[in-house]
């Protein structure tokens, strides 16, 4: 079986766009900017039944700002068929208390696929540059937008419950847009720590590609609580769904 491009890091990547502060979490000096510094948490993720690579997502802070690694691979069975190693590196700074996205970074190497991409918020500007296979393009994005990524911990932070919708600011794919979030139900489901715990279940309204050649469709399962951790991620392709679940999950708090 071959593992397709549509890999576990651009699936987790799809998956985790997700859109108060959460007082007593890991902060920096301008406020509640990224109340999940020092966050780890590793996903299995692959088709239904069939676990076909791990992803490794980490949250560091620093001086300069916040910095989110994700990694993944494929398991050494699916190295035969498809190998996948990527990783997908975002950064940004606290500006007035708010996420403000400065990186977007992602390197696949895929099989005999390999590409690497950059986008740089350059907000104090209001532009926003893509860089890809050699080619530089520049747009006009307000400062407040954010990456793929960010828009997950930022809508982490909010207040969310059934019913209601979110919008939070992204370019994605070149593309700058409100991303609506809706929060559908609730749903009890086992974490990685060993206790059924309920969940808030949310879809994004994606305007941008998917994990093949369509606009992406995923829900995501989170923790009806202050942390919003990530339990569950489905995204619907052709042939199925892929899904990721979370494995481990380590905080500063050390749950």
């Amino acid at each position: 079986m071959c593992l397709p491009r549509a890999n576990t890091s651009r699936f987790v990547l799809l998956a985790l766009l997700w859109l108060s502060p959460v007082p007593g979490w890991a902060q920096d000096a301008t406020g509640h900017c990224m109340p999940f510094a020092g966050e780890q948490m590793l996903f299995s993720v692959g088709w239904e039944f069939i676990d076909a690579g791990i992803a490794d997502m980490r949250v560091e802070m620093d001086a300069g700002g916040y910095r989110i690694i994700i990694s993944s691979k494929s398991y050494r069975v699916f190295d035969l068929f498809h190998k996948v190693r990527d990783t997908i590196t975002s950064k940004g700074v606290c500006r007035n208390g708010n996420m403000q996205s400065t990186l977007f970074d992602v390197v696949q190497n895929e099989g005999r696929y390999h590409s690497k991409k950059q986008i740089h918020f350059l907000w104090e500007k209001d532009i926003v540059t893509h860089t890809q296979n050699g080619k530089t393009d520049s747009y006009n994005v307000p400062a407040g937008h954010l990456n793929a990524i960010d828009v997950f911990f930022a809508v982490r932070k909010m207040n969310l419950s059934p019913g209601t919708m979110v919008r939070v600011p992204l370019f994605d794919s070149r593309k700058q847009y409100m991303l609506e979030v809706s929060v559908l139900k609730t749903q009890r489901l086992m974490a990685p720590w060993g206790k059924s715990v309920e969940c808030l279940v949310i879809e994004p309204k994606l305007k941008t590609k998917g994990i093949f050649s369509s606009k992406g469709k995923v829900k995501v399962w989170l923790t009806n609580d202050a942390r919003h951790i990530p339990l569950k991620m489905v995204a619907k392709i052709k042939f199925g769904h892929i899904v990721a679940r979370l494995r481990k999950y380590a905080s500063p708090s050390g749950l």
